[in-house]
Formats: structure tokens, sequence, C-alpha cells
């Protein structure tokens, strides 16, 4: 049976170039990076390159670069760090986000807001849009934090976050962005942004699970999050992956290299699944708007029928995709997302997200929205509206 992955959002395939420049870092070059003789000095060593790829990749200096155990790590380091270092310094206790973040940024606001931390969650538009104004009215004098998600996780929604740090810097506030589904896929220059800090993950990018960054501005001083050695400038504790950094730095590497191509590839497939849906499936809807959005990213509503069932029937044609966020896929609970967006609720679970990647072709898409089309079909044929449709 062919298998057809369209999850790219939910990871990444490592590449072959990846794997290869990790293999010597688990087998020969295994020194630990802390130690003084030559073994320790090379694993420092390639440390140090890979930091400067990944600081390549995003306009950043290696210095700025610490590497974390996930992107969720570095989203947890940012607001918990900040929060801890702002309110030490008296400079207030209010957070502001969105309510389409990702769990790892809503789930550590409501553990701050549990320690005494006051949280404003901005909403959005039909497009998952965040309006500047919201932002600007949302600040009080106690406001010492703004995290917003530079690309959503579920719709691909590319935020306007420049004029948003623009609107943080003229009240001296700092400003975090969630750049997990952004890295590789859209173009990231931190300087230009103005971002303070940027999360990133290795498995989004085509690199190993279980790695990802922490972009700090210099002149930011984060409360440490994890304790104990001196790794990573004295800021993140623990003896470093180093098969796991390697490979972040290569993927960073052909991100960069190949970025263009990516986008371009990407993006043409993604439009070919689009029309292949919308001219062969009735009563469908894309959700979000396709200008400014993330290149693989395809998030659709089939009306009348039920996601769970409609991913399941997939998966036994060999075809992946995700109902809404991956992180979440094994919730009953509407996603967060298209709620916030006011997609009603039984539309929302009539939904799946389709990301592709490089490793999709075309051929790939014919098959999937044949099978997609069959499927649709059996499934509206057991609706209880079916008669109403007219489709028995």
């Amino acid at each position: 049976m062919r298998q057809v992955y369209l999850d790219y959002s939910a990871t990444t395939p490592v590449k072959d170039e990846v794997l290869q420049e990790m293999i010597p870092y688990f087998t020969e070059n295994y020194g630990n990076p802390s130690s003084l003789y030559s073994g320790g000095l090379n694993s420092k060593a390639a440390i140090d390159k890979a930091r400067k790829q990944l600081a390549d990749l995003i306009n950043a200096d290696p210095s700025e670069i610490f590497f974390t155990g996930s992107g969720t790590e570095a989203d947890n380091w940012a607001l918990e760090g900040m929060a801890d270092a702002m309110r030490k310094k008296g400079k207030g206790n209010h957070i502001i986000t969105t309510k389409i973040e990702h769990h790892a940024i809503l789930h550590t606001c409501e553990y701050l807001a549990a320690h005494g931390f006051e949280v404003t969650y901005l909403g959005v538009d039909s497009d998952g849009r965040v309006n500047p104004k919201d932002l600007e009215d949302a600040i009080t004098d106690k406001t010492i934090l703004i995290s917003i998600m530079l690309v959503n996780n579920e719709v691909g929604t590319v935020q306007d976050i420049r004029e948003m740090v623009g609107i943080a810097k003229r009240y001296k506030i700092p400003f975090h962005t969630d750049g997990v589904q952004a890295l590789g896929n859209v173009p990231i220059d931190v300087k230009a942004l103005g971002v303070d800090f940027l999360s990133m993950s290795a498995h989004k990018i085509y690199g190993p699970k279980g790695m990802g960054a922490l972009y700090i501005r210099k002149g930011m001083r984060p409360t440490n999050f994890i304790h104990g050695g001196a790794q990573e400038m004295g800021r993140r504790a623990g003896t470093e992956n180093l098969p796991g950094i390697v490979g972040f730095g290569k993927a960073a590497e052909i991100a960069k290299r190949d970025f263009d191509k990516h986008v371009k590839h990407s993006s043409e497939v993604r439009d070919y699944l689009l029309e292949r849906i919308k001219d062969e499936i009735p009563d469908v809807e894309i959700n979000g708007t396709m200008k400014q959005r993330h290149p693989g990213n395809l998030n659709v509503t089939f009306d009348f029928i039920e996601g769970e069932s409609l991913l399941i029937l997939l998966d036994m044609k060999g075809i992946s995709v995700s109902t809404g966020s991956a992180c979440s896929s094994k919730s009953l609970k509407p996603s967060h997302v298209l709620d916030a967006m006011g997609v009603p609720w039984e539309k929302i679970h009539g939904t799946v997200r389709m990301t592709v990647g490089d490793f999709t072709s075309k051929e790939d898409v014919d098959y999937v929205v044949d099978e997609l089309k069959n499927i649709v079909i059996r499934l509206r044929e057991i609706s209880p509206i079916n008669e109403e449709k007219g489709w028995n």
C-alpha cells in the first residue's frame, strides 16, 4: 500500500545529510564538550559550528543562540525566565499573549497565572491574525512581557511581528515569539524583526527530535530555567546532546541553503492539493487566509463529516494527516485556534490539517485526493443529514 505523509507541521523526517553528519558523534567523536582533552575540545568545536549555523539562518550572533531540549523548553524558559527576572526587579506581573498560541505557551501562561501573574489573551480575526491595536490597548504599566507566535501551527497564519515589536519597544517591553513553525518556512531576520527571544525546534526542519534552541538578544537576562553546570555559557545546565546539536546545525545550514527551493516546492504542491480538493469535493472550506501563510499548510473543513473518522479512514489507505494541532489530537476538545477564529464547533470537528514538505510529490497528492473523494462520499452517506443534502 502506498504511504503518503501529510503532517510535516507535526514533525519531519531526518534528511540523510543531517543523519550522516550526526552518526560520527554517536560512535567516534563522543567526547564530553566540557572535557579539556582533545576529544572534548573537538566536541566543543562541533557545538560552536552548529551554533553559528543556526545563528546564520536567523541573522543572529552565535553568542545569542542557546541550545535546549525542545521548542517547548525554549518557550518555557523565555516566559518563566523573563517573568521571574522582571518580577524580581519590581517591574510588574502582567503578560500578554494570544488565544491561538501553541500549548507550550498557553500552559506556561496558566502556570504563571497560578503563581501570581496576570495574563491577557488577545483575540484574532477570522484569518487568525492579531490586530496590533488590540495589543497596544492591552498594555498596562505592569506589562513585563509579550509573547506572540510568528507562524501558527494549525492554520499557518503569519503574524506581523515586526509591527507589534515596534509597539512593544515604545513601551520598553521585552518581546518573545514562538518561531518553531516559522523556522525554515518563512524568512527570519531577528535583527529586522527586533524580537528579544525566538524559540526554535530541530525536528520541524528535517533535524532530530529532542533538540531546540532559544535566541536571546544580547542584554536580555532571563533567570536560568535548568540549574547545574556551566554549559551553554552558564545559562542552561546539563551535558549537551552532542549528536542532536550537530544535526540541528546541519539542518539549519540546509534550510538556509535550500530556502527558496523548499518554499517554492512546498507552496506549489500545497496549492495543487488545494485546487484538486476545491474542484472535486463539494462543501469544503479553507481555514485561514492563503496570503501570508506557511508554504506547506492547508487546513480544511469537510462539512457534515467527523474529522477523526476521516483521519482513521485515510490512515487505512496509508495517508497521514492531522486533526487540528497534532499536539492535541488525542483530545476531544475542539481546536482552540479555530474556535478563536470563530469557526463553529460542528465545523471544527470536521477539520483536518494537511501539511506538505520536501518529499511530497504531486503524484502523492493525486493519490490522496482520489482516496479522499471516496472516503468523504462514504462518510456523508452515513451522515444524519444525507437526505437533506441529496447524497443518497
